[in-house]
């Protein structure tokens, strides 16, 4: 991945993208190249990019996600970053399928058995979205339940490990602060460790820009120190 178009006009920003963003942040080690990706392709859904998605997109193939994870990784920013976003990443990665000579068979809906619901976790999560929108809410609590968390969360296509980075990386890249510790401590539950998670908002720093990593910082700092105790 080189920076020969953006050296053609702005050789500064050029000199950014190949000395600080693709020889440093790429090459750290609190991050494999796969999570990287999955946390890029991510951001840019979530942020309606569309420039770097096919670049993106095909790294996170040739960084090891595999086209049915690509596509659920879409799938999934649908539901966290709105159907718009995800009708613009996935009509861009159908190009990069077809490109590549990836057969839509190869991308079947895979349901599959889904994963256990985990009934202590649906307990606290279910009184707490209780608590925040009340009763006036019931139908969008009912398809928090239904949907999201009985359903989508539980599809095997993905390991909940990785929809936890989704799920990080596009709350941050749009600055959703208020659902940030939720999923920073489900991220964790779900096997994410502390550095890794505090070298998402490192990396996100240059995809969604220094506010939005600076203000989750702030967030994810509390939730260390809480969860240390």
């Amino acid at each position: 991945m080189k920076s020969d178009e953006a050296n053609f006009a702005l050789p500064a920003f050029a000199r950014y993208t190949q000395n600080v963003l693709l020889e440093e942040i790429w090459q750290r080690p609190q991050l494999l190249p796969r999570d990287r990706s999955i946390v890029t392709v991510a951001a840019l859904t979530a942020r309606h990019q569309p420039a770097e998605m096919a670049r993106q997109f095909n790294l996170a193939l040739d960084n090891g996600v595999t086209p049915t994870e690509l596509a659920e990784v879409i799938t999934h920013l649908a539901f966290y970053s709105g159907w718009g976003n995800a009708t613009l990443a996935a009509s861009i990665a159908k190009e990069v399928f077809e490109t590549r000579g990836i057969a839509p068979t190869a991308l079947a809906d895979v349901k599959g058995n889904l994963l256990p619901v985990d009934e202590a976790f649906e307990e606290v999560r279910v009184a707490a979205v209780e608590q925040m929108i009340g009763p006036a809410f019931d139908a969008l609590a009912g398809y928090t339940t239904s949907v999201l968390f009985h359903d989508l969360w539980l599809r095997p296509a993905l390991t909940p490990r990785d929809r936890s980075l989704v799920t990080v990386a596009a709350l941050v890249a749009v600055g959703q602060a208020a659902q940030i510790p939720f999923h920073v401590n489900k991220a964790m539950d779900n096997g994410l460790t502390q550095i890794q998670a505090a070298e998402i908002i490192t990396h996100l720093a240059f995809y969604a820009g220094w506010p939005s990593a600076m203000s989750a910082a702030d967030i994810a700092k509390g939730i260390f120190e809480k969860r240390s105790e």
